[in-house]
């Protein structure tokens, strides 16, 4: 029996690479979408022409009906969920002083509730199954900060007790993982519009470089 994998913000960017993998590596993915209708096709239609296969599912995990909506499809559908991969992501690029109440409730609830929701959402069938993953996609602005981006860095920066508390919180039979990128830089659209200079002082943050 294929394993079950959901990915959240799969159309583009680490995500979408993450679900193509997955599909590659005898998954079953569910990936999921919510504005990027395009793009989540154009994956799913790359991957058949591959001979591999994924569902799509539309849902604005920031809300816990959206939430509600991701896991039920893939309980109904295919009975488990063995891997979850909370990767849904915004940032906000602006002075401190200029962000907003409506800034912080859409990068929290986009970055950092979306995996609360999903992770209570789907915790009860790994325990039921008796095994479960769950990985958690933070940034190496999370434990260093960014200039322009606080929210970002704030939401990724609550990951890391996310993790600790939930690991504490739940059986023993399920494994937490927290994912924080220190490899460098990502070509993805939120890196879109870093500068060359600004890429290279990225570079000399991050651990191994």
């Amino acid at each position: 029996m294929k394993k079950v994998a959901i990915v959240t913000g799969a159309s583009r960017g680490i995500g979408r690479e993450i679900a193509r993998e997955l599909a590659k590596n005898n998954f079953t993915v569910v990936a999921n979408y919510n504005q990027s209708k395009k793009e989540a096709f154009g994956l799913k239609e790359e991957l058949e022409k591959e001979g591999f296969f994924l569902d799509l599912v539309q849902a604005d995990v920031s809300t816990r009906a959206g939430v509600k909506a991701l896991a039920s499809f893939a309980l109904e559908k295919y009975k488990r969920i063995d891997v979850l991969v909370n990767n849904a992501g915004i940032s906000e690029y602006k002075l401190f002083v200029d962000e907003t109440d409506e800034d912080w409730n859409r990068v929290m609830d986009t970055n950092l509730y979306s995996a609360f929701a999903m992770s209570q959402e789907v915790v009860p069938s790994m325990v039921q199954q008796k095994q479960g993953l769950i990985i958690n996609i933070s940034s190496i602005w999370g434990l260093t900060g960014a200039s322009m981006e606080v929210l970002y860095s704030v939401s990724k920066a609550r990951f890391g007790w996310f993790d600790k508390e939930s690991c504490k919180g739940t059986s023993a039979l399920l494994t937490f993982a927290l994912i924080v990128w220190l490899l460098g830089s990502i070509a993805t659209d939120m890196n879109a519009n870093l500068t060359e200079e600004e890429l290279r002082a990225v570079e000399e943050e991050t651990p191994l470089r």
